[in-house]
């Protein structure tokens, strides 16, 4: 775990750009500012290739894409893949809604991405795992998570972050577990959607994308932990907001002594 990377993202300041959705946009550009990233979104086709130029990083999140998003999503992970920019796509509620699915196939096969970061659910129905979904959570399976997210990875060619009570990262063979975590990412809506834009942060840096996937998630775990520990009592109104101050103020030192992880 190359935890140097959280310093190298504050002295790079890397631009984060985000195709977001409207439910979590706030929390994801205040959550990219803390941990020391700079965030900017678009939703128009006539400026994405000059976002994609200007950007370190580009993030898709499909939590609320209409039909004619779509179009300006293709035009940007095009544009990335000119630019050779790295890209963090996150199939929100993909195992639920086919209709999601399908889309979200079909922008898989127009380009390619760097990490995929979604929830078992999302992760196995992009991996043809059979796996009951329940709206943008989870749900539940029986499969192997750390063999479904390799199957995707390599099914894909890229990272896979899956998220949960342990998270799983994975490039198809190397396997890195990170145990931190608390029940109130759960209750905070946008806590996925804020670690996608995380690892994009990280991606932004340059650096190996499964060395970044692997100090994002765990940094954003960690912190969330952190928050977690110093609530007298879980109040999950309360848990956005102290989880952006934690990413600010978080550090390389507190990684390191909170940090739960097995690298395989």
């Amino acid at each position: 775990m190359k935890f140097e990377l959280l310093d190298q993202v504050r002295d790079q300041n890397p631009i984060a750009f985000n195709i977001s959705n409207f439910v979590t946009v706030q929390d994801v550009a205040n959550g990219i500012n803390a941990i020391g990233g700079s965030p900017i979104m678009s939703e128009e086709i006539n400026e994405a290739n000059a976002m994609v130029q200007m950007s370190n990083s580009v993030t898709i999140n499909l939590g609320a894409f209409t039909e004619a998003q779509l179009d300006q999503i293709k035009a940007v992970g095009l544009a990335a893949q000119d630019n050779f920019k790295p890209v963090v796509l996150d199939p929100v509620a993909v195992g639920a809604v086919a209709y999601r699915l399908e889309r979200c196939n079909q922008l898989l096969d127009e380009f390619p991405v760097t990490v995929i970061r979604g929830n078992a659910g999302e992760v196995a129905a992009l991996a043809d795992v059979e796996w009951q979904s329940k709206g943008i959570d989870a749900g539940d399976g029986n499969a192997d998570v750390v063999a479904m997210a390799k199957v995707l990875a390599n099914k894909r060619n890229c990272v896979v972050v899956l998220s949960g009570k342990t998270d799983v990262i994975t490039d198809g063979t190397k396997v890195t577990r990170v145990y931190n975590q608390t029940d109130l990412f759960k209750l905070h809506v946008g806590s996925g959607d804020m670690l996608s834009s995380t690892i994009g942060v990280f991606l932004g840096t340059g650096v190996d994308p499964y060395e970044a996937a692997q100090m994002a998630s765990l940094t954003f775990a960690v912190a969330g932990q952190v928050v977690a520990e110093k609530m007298e009592q879980p109040l999950a109104g309360s848990f956005g907001p102290r989880l952006i101050d934690e990413l600010y103020l978080i550090n390389k030192s507190t990684v390191e002594a909170v940090g739960d992880f097995k690298e395989e």
